[in-house]
């Protein structure tokens, strides 16, 4: 699985607008409206690099009203989950 983040600039009177055609979008998990240089974060999971080109260069090149985007391609995901599982070994008294 290939995650990756996208930080999107989008006009500011569309940005419901495209929030929503973004998380419909097969391969976006999750979209956020944020504060800073960007206006949306999208975050998305896809089978292959191939997949995550299509969904880049391709289905979000369709959605009008993105000005500018920044992908940035995961390495390693770090999650407080991840992190019990793994200090939670032996405690149990096996």
């Amino acid at each position: 699985m290939v995650t990756s983040i996208i930080l999107m600039n989008v006009e500011r009177s569309k940005i419901n607008e495209v929030a929503q055609q973004l998380a419909d979008t097969t391969g976006v998990s999750e979209v956020y409206s944020v504060s800073g240089n960007y206006d949306l974060v999208a975050v998305c999971r896809v089978p292959t690099n191939d997949d995550l080109a299509e969904l880049v260069t391709k289905r979000l090149l369709s959605i009008q009203y993105i000005l500018k985007t920044e992908t940035m391609l995961a390495f390693k995901a770090f999650s407080r989950h991840d992190l019990e599982t793994m200090f939670s070994i032996g405690l149990d008294g096996r």
